[in-house]
């Protein structure tokens, strides 16, 4: 379902049916062991997400008060990411056609029911022409994007557990977020030991540096 949200966006809705969902999150679980949720926090100010955070891949992106980065070892625990699951490498190959992997796997976890994430872009990389790839877990949310020169002209859609968002092209800097979480509307989570709290999975998948 190309379009869906603008030009070069394309929405891919259940694209892990439930077994595929419940092997991604016992395989994501087992990487938070080594590399646990953290708190990000704003630049300059400090004041901490309403998210937790985690990584896997060759390196992770992190926010702190010295600003946005991505850096190799977690940053409380110093140790480096762990590897990116093949399930997740698999969907990178189908959807993005790009002849390199992701080198990071951005794993936000909405744990609580005011959990949120605001309009921003995703311009930290060097390789800009490659798209992102988002993937939900768990309870649905609202997601909002806008275009690369404004925050005003948005329209937003429900993303549910499995379901998987590409945007790159012209749509590679669109301003992006999540307005609203639908608490308790999955029980993929609730219940498991690493996500306690039940809530949403964001896995986003990016390419950094140019191959």
């Amino acid at each position: 379902m190309p379009n869906i949200l603008g030009p070069d966006t394309a929405y891919y809705p259940t694209y892990f049916d439930k077994t595929a969902q419940k092997d991604l999150r016992n395989v994501l679980a087992v990487g938070l062991k080594t590399a646990p949720f953290f708190t990000p926090h704003m630049p300059r100010t400090g004041q901490p997400w309403s998210i937790a955070m985690s990584n896997c891949g060759a390196l992770g992106w992190v926010s702190d008060k010295t600003g946005y980065r991505y850096q190799p070892r977690h940053p409380e625990t110093d140790a480096p990411w762990p590897p990116i699951p093949d399930a997740l490498i698999g969907l990178w190959d189908n959807v993005t056609n790009y002849h390199a992997p992701p080198e990071a796997c951005l794993i936000n976890y909405y744990d609580k029911p005011r959990s949120k994430m605001g309009l921003h872009q995703d311009r930290d990389e060097q390789a800009l022409e490659v798209p992102v790839v988002s993937l939900s877990l768990g309870d649905s949310a609202v997601f909002r994007m806008g275009v690369t020169n404004t925050k005003k002209r948005t329209r937003s859609m429900k993303l549910h557990s499995g379901d998987v968002f590409v945007f790159g092209g012209a749509a590679r800097l669109n301003f992006h977020g999540v307005d609203r979480l639908m608490f308790g509307s999955s029980q993929l989570l609730k219940g498991h030991p690493a996500f306690a709290a039940g809530g949403r999975i964001n896995v986003t998948l990016r390419r950094v540096t140019k191959p």
